[in-house]
């Protein structure tokens, strides 16, 4: 077979058929290839007249249609499949050839590969992909790692393929070495449960308290969609909201099951901020709600616990009470992207990648699901301040989390004494209380901890470590 593809893709699910196409309409040859080869043929039967299509049918034919340097991308299921496509084309591969993994890879598993692949002279690119089958095709936000010299290799296209911000930017950089680009994309999963769950609650508090109807909720998110709220899942929930189910004419929120579900990439993302040590509170909470609505028989025994039923408030007091709520939406946002943004910060410390925060706000700015407006002011706000310890230190995010927080707090007061469950508004509300104390529980804690297990404590007025015998004179040592 002839050398004719620039990049070529392995893995023709949904995504991975999508981003071939997407590859074609920008004007790249592209090599087909998949475990089951009619799934290749049918790729090129039903849209080969996008572009150029080199399908083939062997891993062999695959790697022998591809220039050199060789770009093979892998749209397989992370973990054990992702390896057993490596362990096929690896051999295959010549020094200087690169595997993109496009899938929703664990970042230490792109690490272990990334390391096993340099030492054969192959560079291997963990690429965060986001936006979904619709953002693969039309242009989503790209988040490759792996060294500088495949970037220079393969950045040029992924700017081509993906989606354009606003300014006309790519929404693509090389976001640092090894397993960088998914560390990237799996804290980005982790403030997309966070966003998810805040637009969740606040459309309970607004059906609940507020006594709104799903439509009338919609016009609501529309609203606001018009404003600093401004951002694709905004969008669609009023999409959501808007649709009726045609079976039973009931709004279509009413019809489906109250349990989500999960793929994985918000758990990584809690307990690698557990591994670093960085409070993510919103994002847990998030994670955690997920993991209780699946519980129907904890949930279905709880039914019947005491607790006061929403009421809801009129027309007059329900417009106010809405004003309320998109306050304590908006200043929950900044947390959850604060505590985001810091694990990333964190995880470039710890593993030396150096990313830079402002390039991230950028890329996120368009094609991916947490696509906002506000990631412009975000991004400035990195971009002034390289160092800047939390977007709650940026003199803008802390004025208007300030001029929220009276309805945030109106609004947590309402949903406890109407019992309606908001972990993530209050969280996010702990975490800035938190953050602005004179003084935490910690010392206590601490205190604790030399008394039970001799751990030692530091104290306000001096400096080194120190430790009470607690038995007898309770005298103080220095450890």
């Amino acid at each position: 077979m002839s050398t004719s593809a620039q990049i070529g893709v392995t893995g023709l699910a949904v995504m991975g058929r999508n981003l071939a196409r997407n590859f074609a309409r920008h004007g790249y040859a592209v090599a087909l290839h998949n475990r089951t080869a009619s799934r290749t043929h049918e790729l090129v039967k039903e849209f080969g007249h996008e572009g150029d299509f080199v399908p083939t049918e062997t891993p062999e034919d695959f790697v022998a249609a591809l220039e050199r340097p060789r770009r093979l991308m892998i749209m397989v299921k992370a973990g054990a499949p992702t390896d057993a496509v490596i362990q096929e084309f690896a051999p295959l591969l010549e020094p200087g050839d690169m595997i993109i993994d496009g899938g929703n890879a664990h970042f230490a598993d792109t690490r272990r590969r990334e390391k096993e692949l340099r030492e054969q002279g192959i560079h291997f690119v963990g690429t965060g992909v986001s936006g979904g089958e619709e953002g693969a095709l039309h242009g989503p936000s790209i988040m490759p790692g792996g060294s500088k010299e495949s970037y220079e290799s393969l950045g040029p296209m992924l700017e081509k393929i993906a989606a354009n911000a606003k300014d006309g930017a790519p929404c693509v950089t090389h976001v640092g070495p090894d397993g960088a680009g998914h560390f990237v994309k799996m804290v980005h999963n982790g403030i997309e449960y966070a966003d998810m769950q805040l637009i969740g609650e606040a459309y309970q508090l607004l059906r609940d308290i507020a006594g709104y109807s799903p439509a009338e909720i919609a016009e609501i998110f529309r609203t606001w969609n018009t404003g600093r709220l401004d951002s694709y899942l905004i969008e669609i929930t009023a999409e959501v909201l808007s649709q009726v189910d045609e079976a039973t004419g009931k709004p279509f929120v009413d019809v489906v099951q109250d349990q989500a579900e999960q793929k994985g990439t918000g758990r990584w993302t809690v307990q690698i901020a557990l591994d670093l040590g960085v409070p993510v509170s919103g994002i847990a909470e998030a994670v955690f709600a997920r993991s209780l609505s699946g519980h129907t028989a904890l949930r279905e025994a709880s039914r019947g616990l005491a607790g006061p039923k929403p009421a809801p408030l009129d027309k007059e007091e329900a417009a106010a009470f809405a004003d309320r709520v998109e306050q304590a939406l908006y200043a929950s946002k900044i947390v959850s992207y604060t505590q985001g943004f810091h694990e990333i910060a964190a995880g470039s410390e710890e593993y030396d990648w150096n990313i830079d925060l402002g390039r991230i706000a950028s890329i996120w700015r368009g094609g991916c699901i947490i696509r906002a407006a506000f990631l412009d002011r975000i991004r400035a706000a990195y971009d002034a301040r390289p160092d800047l310890p939390s977007l709650l230190s940026d003199e803008t995010f802390a004025r208007e989390i300030g001029e929220a927080q009276d309805d945030w707090r109106e609004v947590l007061a309402a949903a406890t004494r109407q019992g309606v469950p908001t972990p993530g508004f209050a969280a996010a509300l702990a975490y800035y209380d938190a953050l602005r104390a004179e003084r935490l529980p910690a010392a206590l804690t601490q205190a604790q901890r030399d008394f039970f297990g001799a751990h030692t404590y530091r104290r306000t007025d001096r400096d080194g470590s120190y430790h009470t015998l607690w038995g007898g004179d309770r005298s103080e040592v220095r450890a």
